[in-house]
């Protein structure tokens, strides 16, 4: 049977396997949005100066495509913030143990 070390640091090996994944996304996350907010500085220009709908529904679509992604980029940075607490939680309880 493990002991409570050994499940300790089982958990802390999944935490922090997690955590690489979740700053791989928050990285691809941050190039995309690099990425979009370009995409809709010249969708704003085109619907400024094209003054037609379907620039203006064209800017209307990236600007909520930014919106959302920017609403991902933060729901990544706070399972972040959560894994890190939980992995100094855990890193408490070894060192204790």
């Amino acid at each position: 049977m493990a002991g409570p070390n050994t499940k300790i640091e089982r958990h802390l090996l999944r935490i922090g396997l997690r955590l690489q994944e979740l700053q791989r996304d928050l990285q691809v996350t941050d190039e995309q949005l690099l990425h979009l907010a370009d995409q809709v500085d010249e969708a704003r220009i085109r619907a400024l100066v094209a003054e037609t709908s379907a620039a203006q529904r064209e800017y209307k679509l990236s600007e909520r495509h930014m919106q959302r992604l920017n609403r991902h980029r933060a729901k990544v940075a706070k399972q972040i913030a959560d894994a890190q607490a939980t992995q100094d939680r855990l890193l408490d309880q070894l060192s204790s143990h």
